[in-house]
């Protein structure tokens, strides 16, 4: 049995470049993002130099590594009730609890704190795991959206 995660989950630093690098790396990520494979450090550098107030980003740490991330865009104009979310977990942490806890935390930020009424993501029609935290974060399949995205020498499917 696997000891319980001391996640401390917090706003993403500057200086967090080099693990979000690794967390974009793993095969598990590439294969659920929308990100190519091989990233560069620069890419992740500069994003989380980036501080922008219309995209909350927040990264789960355990012992100090960052080993998750999520971001939220806020709409614009018409759609500023609603935000589209984006979340990664580390392949050697996912399974954990690093998820739950990004969720947890990005949730409340949009409900309590930004007053968004609507979440929205999309994920890949075979990432079971991930379908089934956003389903005990009472997230709903609305819809599939066919050949979304290009994997592995293949179109696939995601659900909204």
């Amino acid at each position: 049995m696997s000891k319980k995660l001391d996640i401390v989950v917090r706003a993403l630093e500057p200086d967090d470049f080099i693990d979000l690098t690794v967390l974009y790396s793993g095969p598990n990520v590439v294969a659920g993002s929308l990100y190519l494979p091989h990233p560069p450090q620069d890419l992740w550098r500069r994003r989380a130099e980036l501080s922008d107030s219309e995209m909350p980003r927040l990264v789960a740490a355990v012992e100090g590594m960052v080993v998750g991330a999520v971001s939220l865009e806020i709409g614009e104009g018409r759609r500023r009730h609603s935000g589209s979310l984006e979340m990664a977990v580390r392949d050697d942490f996912q399974g954990r609890g690093v998820g739950a806890a990004l969720l947890s935390a990005i949730v409340d930020l949009a409900e309590r704190w930004l007053g968004l009424q609507r979440l929205e993501l999309v994920v890949f029609t075979d990432n079971n795991p991930a379908i089934a935290l956003y389903k005990r974060f009472n997230f709903t399949v609305e819809g599939t959206l066919r050949q979304y995205a290009y994997r592995n020498g293949s179109l696939v499917d995601v659900y909204t």
